[in-house]
Parts: C-alpha cells; structure tokens; sequence
C-alpha cells in the first residue's frame, strides 16, 4: 500500500508515518526539512516540499510518478501539513490570517489536484482539519485565521467528495483532536500517537457511502 503524507517531519504526521510503516505500507513522507525522528524511519523521505508552491508540487508529482512506475498508484493521500496562530480582535494580524488560509486550505487543495492523476479507483483521501473550523462548535471565538482557514478546507472537502465519487474515490474531513504537539506547545489531551491511530481507523472505515464526512480520530461525527 502507497501512502503519502505531508507535514510528516514531526508531530501528527510522523506518528501517522511510523503507524503506517509498522502495518508494512510504502510511506512517502514529505515535508521542508526533515527532522531526525523521521530520518531515522524506513519511510522514503522527500524533502524541500512547500505545499504551497506549485513548482515543487509539480516536481514532487513527476518523482512520484517515476519511482511508483507504471499500474501502481497512492492508495491514501493524507493532506497534513499546517500552521497555526491566534488572532483576536484586540490583535488583529490579516497576514497571518491570509497565511493560514494558502497553507491549510488553499495547499491541500493544490497536493490533491497535482497527485491526483496518481490515484485511482479505491484510493482515500484525508484532510486533516479541525473542529476549530466548525461554525456549531465555536463557543469561544478568537483564532480568526486558523477557524476561517479549516472551514474553509472543510468546504473543499466537501467539493472533493462530490467530484471524486463518479471516480471511487472517497474523502475524509479529519480533526485529530487535541494534541500534544509543537504546534500547541506541548499542550493537548492526548499524544500524536493516539492521534494518528484514531485517524488511521477512521480511514480504514471510510467509503463512497460515508466519503465527505467530518470525523473527530475517537469516530465521532462533528457539526459543521
């Protein structure tokens, strides 16, 4: 099994590498630097990866193409990586907002179209997002550009789904939970490795008849 990932120099996204590798599937982990967690793993590491970038998606897509060969394809194409930062009223950043948005909405949409020729009938698609991008779930406010950003990847997502159905390819909108990450500065209920097998279920379980569902990694379905 073909399995790429992006982010996947640390936090969620290594520990997604390594639970993959353990069930003996082929990772390809991307990322711009790599860290030497992920070095130290069997995962075919590909550095120098902005996923914001379309030459380097572009070149990153014909390498794919070339080491898979011919008749193979990604079976999971795990979109991952993203930044994140709290604005407020009183403190007010729209760079960094519109920063926030080209990474983790924007971006996975670019990874998906340029490897999307690489995948087939029966391949998986998961972004990871957060129920922070809920609208039903936002009791607190703040984060204005980390909220509007996933809301936003949440309503590709959905695109997504409905587009790739005809094709048999399913769609998964993931929120991994609260992690104990570099992101959050070590904050979180639980470890990037709870995470990453919670979310890996979920995409056991996803289907045509389910794709473009919001799933927190426990299983349970959240509110838009």
């Amino acid at each position: 099994m073909n399995i790429v990932i992006t982010g996947a120099n640390r936090g969620i996204g290594l520990a997604l590498t390594k639970a993959y590798l353990s069930q003996g599937a082929r990772v390809f982990a991307l990322c711009r630097t790599t860290s030497e967690a992920l070095s130290a793993t069997t995962a075919e590491v590909i550095e120098g990866i902005d996923v914001s970038d379309d030459s380097a998606l572009a070149t990153l897509a014909e390498h794919l193409k070339q080491t898979l060969g011919s008749g193979e394809s990604i079976q999971v194409l795990i979109n991952n990586a993203g930044i994140l930062t709290n604005e407020s009223l009183g403190a007010m950043d729209f760079e960094a907002i519109a920063e926030q948005i080209n990474i983790n909405s924007i971006a996975p949409l670019k990874v998906t179209a340029a490897l999307l020729p690489l995948l087939s009938k029966g391949s998986k698609i998961g972004l990871v997002t957060s129920r922070m991008g809920s609208h039903t779930d936002n009791s607190s406010g703040g984060y204005y550009g980390y909220r509007m950003s996933k809301a936003a990847l949440n309503s590709a997502g959905v695109s997504l789904a409905q587009d790739l159905k005809p094709h048999g390819i399913a769609v998964a909108l993931l929120h991994p939970g609260f992690v104990q990450t570099d992101m959050v500065g070590g904050a979180g209920d639980i470890p990037p490795e709870t995470a990453a097998d919670g979310l890996i279920k979920r995409l056991e379980e996803l289907s045509l008849n389910n794709t473009g569902s919001f799933w927190h990694s426990n299983g349970e379905q959240l509110p838009w």
